[in-house]
């Protein structure tokens, strides 16, 4: 049977008003919502009797009063965008704190299996900005030229800032009073790049001169573990909360270390240079094979006799892995501060496995080996 159209606008409006009145109904005024669901009715009926001037003139009515109960606004629009930006913060955040968790790798301890910040002297300017800018975006490459503007400038601080919500970098004070910021940690200024306190500058004379490969960045799992427990030769990573002789925060907190698993509860570990031993073998697994080979730029395993090691000092010293805790090695063994200087990570404070390199698109990028 043949619809009138006004008959189908009215029954569409008819819904489109129960929806405004069920959706404001907490906020709008109780006159209005009353005049609105009398009009409403008004309008039901009009339809059943199918009296086509009526149901127009109750039409302008309802239309007039939801006009009152939601008035129209050029900023629905962006209201809209701001509650979609806030739930995709909201869901990142959730991802962030549940599953999966950025991190920077800070030092060169897990070499060449994940690179930390590199640094490199150059004795000519940066290249030009395009050049640049690809090689940010591809290598995490950034470069620093930094001039003396005084002759005779000395640098008197170099103390750590943070340029922006996600970049920490240094400022270097000279005697002059200028201030020099760049991208690049003083740790890395300084072991890196050889730049120190109290070194002079002639005018013009490089300060800071060369660029710095900013370490990968991969994602942590924060779920695996809770299903199956942490597994010798994964890549990991735990906060130094309560372990004595690993670093703090300044505030006394934490920080994030990443290492290779190497002993889990139970474990008996010897290292002879440049193998690892576990439970009286040469470890099995194919990352600890890697390091001993001392190929591709793997040192192999070392002690070190001089005194700073707590275990492994020798090929004789060997460590028991206790209940609930775990031994932790860097790949850069030669150069890598972790259980064999400070101890053992205990299972509480373990955050989860390296999962998958997303940046730079270098040939780490990828799932962790």
């Amino acid at each position: 049977m043949f619809t009138p159209r006004y008959i189908k606008d009215g029954n569409a409006l008819a819904k489109a008003a129960q929806r405004v009145i069920n959706y404001r109904k907490d906020i709008a005024k109780e006159d209005q919502l009353k005049h609105a669901r009398k009009q409403l009715d008004d309008l039901k009926l009009a339809l059943k009797d199918r009296s086509s001037e009526r149901v127009r003139e109750l039409e302008k009515g309802l239309l007039s009063v939801l006009g009152r109960i939601e008035p129209a606004s050029d900023r629905h629009g962006i209201r809209e965008n701001v509650e979609l930006l806030l739930v995709a913060i909201a869901l990142a955040l959730g991802i962030r704190a549940f599953y999966l968790q950025p991190f920077k790798i800070p030092t060169g301890s897990m070499q060449p299996t994940l690179n930390g910040v590199i640094a490199t002297r150059m004795e000519t300017p940066p290249p030009n900005p395009l050049v640049r800018v690809f090689q940010f975006l591809t290598l995490g490459r950034t470069y620093e030229d930094v001039l003396a503007q005084q002759e005779g400038d000395t640098i008197s601080e170099i103390r750590s800032v943070k340029l922006n919500l996600v970049w920490d970098g240094a400022e270097i004070k000279m005697s002059s009073g200028r201030n020099y910021r760049v991208g690049i940690e003083p740790r890395v200024l300084r072991e890196q790049l050889g730049v120190y306190v109290g070194e002079a500058f002639g005018k013009g004379q490089p300060i800071v001169r060369g660029y710095a490969d900013l370490g990968d960045q991969l994602f942590v799992d924060k779920v695996g573990y809770n299903f199956a427990g942490p597994h010798r030769a994964d890549v990991f990573v735990f906060k130094t909360n309560g372990i004595a002789g690993a670093e703090q925060g300044p505030d006394g907190s934490g920080q994030h270390y990443i290492k290779r698993l190497a002993g889990v509860p139970g474990d008996v570990l010897r290292i002879d240079q440049p193998v690892l031993y576990i439970n009286g073998q040469p470890a099995q697994e194919y990352a600890f094979q890697r390091v001993a080979s001392q190929k591709n730029g793997y040192t192999g395993y070392v002690n070190d006799q001089s005194g700073g090691m707590r275990y492994l000092r020798d090929p004789g010293a060997a460590v028991t892995v206790g209940p609930n805790q775990f031994f932790a090695l860097g790949d850069n063994s030669a150069n890598s501060a972790d259980s064999r200087y400070w101890g053992f990570v205990p299972a509480e404070n373990v955050v989860g496995r390296g999962l998958f390199v997303y940046w730079p698109f270098s040939s780490h990028w990828g799932f962790v080996k």
